[in-house]
């Protein structure tokens, strides 16, 4: 049985279209990449998966049971974490606070204020300050150490990328190594196409809100996956091939 399944899963804004017959299955310690243009849907996906959008039409089930109508943080609280676009910090409060804020998640597991650190040691020297003054990269840690500290048993990562310069991503995918080595499985939405490849165990393609294609990391060329950005529909045969 899968950890997590979105079935025939809709997602809308308005009368908009943003999601349309989602079917994923993640398996428990899976890394999977989604990947597409901008507006493929994969950002609208995360957060309905993890509740902070409404599902217009499907089921999502967790751990075997329905959870398509149950709130952000009770999901939150059973184990599904995200890592929002933007990181969403709390910008007065120092790093600690916001680090700390997560335990109301109330879950068991090795994550921890100290494990945090152990894996994100630039937040060390950073903990009494406000997180509105770090520095991009140091906040993307933020936002992946608080999301951590929920001790997740599926982790949604939402560009993870985005706005940094290479030094700080650099930093940054350093410190997820030893994440991305445990159980917990991982659903990444990363513009950075072959950190992608490098880290994922799947990959699965998005166009205009529906899957188009998915494979083994290993199986798919870089140029593969960048068809896919433009509409090449090649890649459904090979999706229903491996069905």
């Amino acid at each position: 049985m899968s950890l997590l399944e979105v079935q025939g899963l809709e997602a809308r804004y308005g009368l908009l279209s943003a999601v349309r017959g989602i079917n994923l299955a993640i398996s428990e310690g899976e890394k999977v990449a989604l990947v597409g243009a901008n507006g493929a849907g994969k950002t609208t996906l995360l957060r309905t998966i993890a509740g902070v959008h409404p599902v217009a039409g499907g089921r999502i089930v967790f751990e075997g049971a329905d959870i398509t109508g149950v709130s952000a943080h009770r999901r939150c609280a059973s184990g599904i974490a995200l890592v929002p676009e933007g990181r969403r910090l709390f910008p007065a409060m120092t790093v600690e606070e916001n680090l700390l804020v997560a335990q109301s998640a109330k879950r068991d597991g090795p994550w921890r204020l100290e494990s945090v650190l152990e894996a994100f040691p630039q937040l060390k020297p950073k903990l009494k300050a406000p997180a509105g003054e770090l520095s991009g990269g140091q906040q993307q840690a933020t936002a992946i150490g608080r999301a951590l500290m929920t001790n997740p048993r599926v982790l949604l990562l939402d560009e993870v990328s985005l706005g940094l310069s290479p030094v700080a991503v650099h930093a940054v995918y350093e410190s997820l190594g030893a994440l991305l080595k445990t159980k917990t499985a991982i659903v990444l939405v990363e513009q950075d196409l072959q950190r992608t490849l490098d880290v994922a165990d799947r990959i699965v393609c998005m166009l205009e809100g529906a899957i188009v294609a998915e494979g083994r990391a290993h199986e798919m060329s870089r140029e593969q996956v960048m068809g896919h950005y433009f509409g090449n529909r090649t890649g459904v045969a090979m999706r229903e091939a491996a069905a």
